[in-house]
């Protein structure tokens, strides 16, 4: 069932970070790191995310040899366009960030 819920202001940061390079596949530490969420908070996020079909994920073959395979993460269409619309709302005149 889906809802019009408004986002989050985790998925706001996230939608934000992810679609500053809306092609790019990011990996989840580099996304914490820009973002400040803690693994708790962006990992099930991301899954949710995906889930809804705003993220893809895929399995990430390592750059070194020896490390193991990573997920790394985009934004679908879809999600590109909730970003944009998100980032419109805040941008517009009387937008007030309700304290959570």
């Amino acid at each position: 069932m889906a809802t019009n819920r408004r986002p989050s202001k985790q998925m706001l940061r996230l939608l934000d970070a992810l679609s500053a390079t809306p092609h790019a596949w990011r990996h989840g530490y580099d996304i914490m790191k820009e973002t400040g969420l803690l693994s708790g908070t962006l990992y099930p996020l991301l899954m949710r995310m995906t889930d809804q079909g705003l993220v893809e994920a895929e399995w990430r073959e390592p750059a070194q040899p020896g490390r193991p395979p990573r997920h790394a993460y985009r934004l679908t269409a879809q999600g590109l366009a909730l970003a944009r619309d998100t980032s419109a709302d805040r941008s517009a005149p009387g937008f007030k960030e309700v304290p959570v």
